[in-house]
């Protein structure tokens, strides 16, 4: 399983790192695009042994969002830099095309099932998105290393 979990991560990194470049992350951030990516996918693979798809979501986007915030910190940059592509291995692409194959094969039971679970995941996202971008900016300062800047003087 060890093997397996860190060709998973490697893929999630490089699959991570093309959606930076894809969305014109400056190339200095690549590496923790990928990092961020990765890390959130094995997050979601290990808490799949334990919990159902929509909380395995959640709690590794909560670790993804984290991160984001804090490297968005340390390098004095948007958060959006990291969470746009740091999210992608988690969204739930092939839960969307299933639902719409089943949809179009007329197969409205198994689309409706499919289509729930994958808004179910899509809400797990928000969510989680929403309470790590609750905790104050002065967590992640601190975490980071990074002093507050002073006010102006008047």
């Amino acid at each position: 399983m060890s093997v397996r979990i860190l060709w998973e991560f490697l893929a999630a990194c490089i699959g991570t790192m093309a959606f930076a470049l894809l969305f014109q992350v400056p190339r200095k951030y690549y590496g923790l695009c990928g990092l961020i990516g990765g890390t959130g996918w094995v997050c979601y693979e290990i808490l799949l042994l334990w919990c159902s798809e929509p909380i395995a979501t959640f709690f590794a986007n909560v670790v993804v969002v984290f991160l984001s915030r804090l490297f968005a910190v340390k390098r004095s940059c948007p958060v959006t830099v990291f969470l746009i592509s740091g999210i992608f291995p988690l969204v739930p692409g092939a839960g969307i095309y299933w639902t719409a194959y089943y949809v179009v094969t007329n197969e409205l039971e198994q689309a409706g099932q499919r289509g729930f679970l994958t808004l179910k995941i899509a809400v797990a996202i928000v969510l989680g998105i929403l309470l790590v971008f609750e905790l104050p900016q002065g967590l992640f300062r601190r975490l980071s290393g990074r002093k507050r800047t002073s006010e102006p003087q008047r």
